[in-house]
């Protein structure tokens, strides 16, 4: 088996192939065990959400974007909600804005029948500096207080 053929004289070694075969192919199931694959979140709005619905649900898309799944967020308009798709919009538009610091848009808000669409994907950054600050944050033990420097005279008595 050819190790490296730019060196020279190239490096070659002796080797079994049967197992060479069996160990590469244990390398890539392992690989494939290990790969994450994307998780898409859905969270559905409606054009007359109230403001506290709005926030609730807002909260949910920031902490799926936060721990790194794709979100999808869908706003499904109903009977005469569809005269009115400006207000589907302007909502999806705001929510786009309150989640920029956490994720960015694939595309623009995109009409599939009666529902407005948006897929949100997490920053690059933001979900693997969480991960390693988790990581890298162990609280240090508890320890006594320091000593005081200066020794205290106990109370005297008259």
């Amino acid at each position: 088996m050819e190790i490296s053929p730019t060196a020279n004289p190239p490096v070659c070694r002796i080797m079994n192939f049967g197992k060479f075969r069996y160990e590469e192919s244990r390398k890539e199931k392992m690989a494939r065990k290990h790969q994450s694959s994307a998780i898409v979140k859905e969270v559905k709005f409606h054009a007359n959400v109230e403001d506290h619905d709005y926030v609730t649900k807002l909260r949910h898309v920031t902490d799926f974007l936060d721990k790194g799944h794709r979100v999808k967020t869908s706003l499904m308009f109903r009977g005469r909600e569809n005269e009115h798709r400006e207000l589907g919009y302007n909502l999806m538009s705001r929510m786009i804005k309150d989640c920029e610091s956490l994720g960015a848009p694939e595309s623009p808000p995109k009409m599939f029948g009666n529902n407005l669409v948006v897929m949100m994907r997490p920053m690059k950054g933001v979900a693997a500096a969480k991960a390693e600050g988790a990581k890298s944050h162990n609280p240090a033990p508890p320890s006594r207080p320091p000593a005081s420097p200066i020794p205290v005279p106990p109370p005297s008595v008259p």
